[in-house]
């Protein structure tokens, strides 16, 4: 989803899939939607020669265009990953197939898509998955970058290139899955969480979710971590010195009468005297465990306004549930002291969905079916005008 100031605000939203409660079965949409702020309302806009139906792709904004890439389809029976071009124009509401010259990024749905200030798009990571044997997948998490660029004197704004690149900074593991933001002068990126899939055996795969908390510089290309230092102590510094002192002396008094500890398995000798400065480290690393972030996601809603980045919702897995996200959360990006909870997690209060609802999936199955041969159809015929 891509937001623009255009006539009073807008929401731009394409494709995307609908599964059904046990996960049998899966419908991907390619139609275009424009949510209006001021009149609060859903406009659905008919344009032919879109992308093709699909999800896990990327939109972003970029001089009152919007660049779809990538993205995957599966019916259960067969998949496919993408790494075509779109561009939408939100002025004469016309699609184009772009032709990017250079080597493209290899099909991919999941990754980071972000715009920068002179009109290039940059794109990192991913993930997509291959056939190694007749009911056999293999997944693989992209760690690449590449940006999109205009060409330059082409007053038409049809002709790109690929050129890869790479990111520096700070390393984390791969990953896919993670949302990213652009702050509104588009000088940093904020990203959030993500997942990555190890391997149980051959069949089965465990979903390792993250709640780390990035920044990309998109000026040098380079990853920074982001900590949040927690809530300041504002005690007079009077009576917070007072409050230590007392603090140190039952310590003190503690290391004098508690020297040894023996369970008969470990022994432990306890020193005479403890340091300001390490008693400091100890109050320090204990604060540090107790500041708060949420949760371990994927595809979470992030948006920066006015220097907070906010947080909305994503989706977690645990074993064969998948729990979606309602809560809401902002951080203020130039103090970086706590996350604030606008809205509290309450995932306690969902209904786990399982195999009891085939029946209501056969149904859905049904009327999935009918929009799929409508939709198969429709691009029968377009095709056809275009052969003619």
């Amino acid at each position: 989803m891509v937001a623009t100031s255009s006539n009073k605000g807008q929401l731009w939203l394409f494709g995307g899939e609908f599964a059904s409660p046990s996960q049998a079965q899966f419908y991907h949409y390619r139609d275009l939607w424009v949510y209006h702020m001021a009149t609060k309302q859903w406009e659905k806009i008919q344009a032919p020669n879109g992308p093709s139906a699909r999800s896990g792709h990327r939109m972003v904004y970029v001089k009152k265009n919007l660049i779809v890439f990538g993205g995957f389809h599966d019916n259960l029976r067969d998949y496919k990953y993408f790494n075509d071009v779109y561009s939408f124009n939100t002025e004469d509401y016309k699609w184009t197939k772009l032709s990017p010259s250079g080597t493209p990024p290899a099909p991919r749905s999941a990754c980071c898509m972000v715009a920068l200030n002179d009109g290039r798009v940059l794109i990192y990571g991913g993930y997509s998955k291959e056939k190694v044997k007749k009911d056999l997948d293999k997944g693989h998490v992209y760690t690449d970058a590449f940006i999109l660029t205009p060409e330059k004197n082409d007053p038409t704004g049809s002709k790109w290139k690929w050129v890869h690149t790479k990111l520096g900074g700070v390393h984390f593991s791969p990953r896919c899955s993670m949302p990213i933001t652009a702050t509104p002068n588009n000088a940093a990126a904020y990203c959030y969480g993500g997942v990555f899939d190890v391997e149980d055996d051959e069949e089965n795969l465990a979903g390792v979710f993250y709640n780390d908390f990035y920044c990309l510089d998109l000026e040098k290309f380079v990853w920074k971590s982001v900590t949040v230092s927690g809530k300041k102590n504002k005690e007079p510094k009077e009576e917070k010195k007072s409050s230590e002192d007392v603090e140190m002396q039952e310590i003190e008094k503690t290391v004098e009468t508690t020297t040894i500890c023996d369970d008969g398995v470990f022994k432990v000798t306890v020193g005479p005297s403890l340091t300001s400065t390490s008693a400091k480290n100890v109050d320090t690393s204990d604060s540090e465990a107790k500041i708060f972030r949420p949760s371990p996601r994927i595809n979470s809603g992030l948006a920066v306004k006015r220097g907070m980045l906010y947080l909305y919702g994503g989706m977690f897995e645990d074993g064969d549930k998948q729990i979606t996200f309602s809560d809401f959360y902002s951080v203020d990006l130039k103090k970086l002291e706590e996350w604030k909870v606008l809205i509290a997690d309450d995932t306690s209060t969902q209904e786990w969905l399982g195999s009891d609802n085939e029946s209501n999936d056969e149904d859905d199955d049904e009327e999935i079916e009918d929009e799929e041969e409508s939709e198969e159809s429709e691009e029968s015929d377009r095709e056809m005008q275009v052969d003619a």
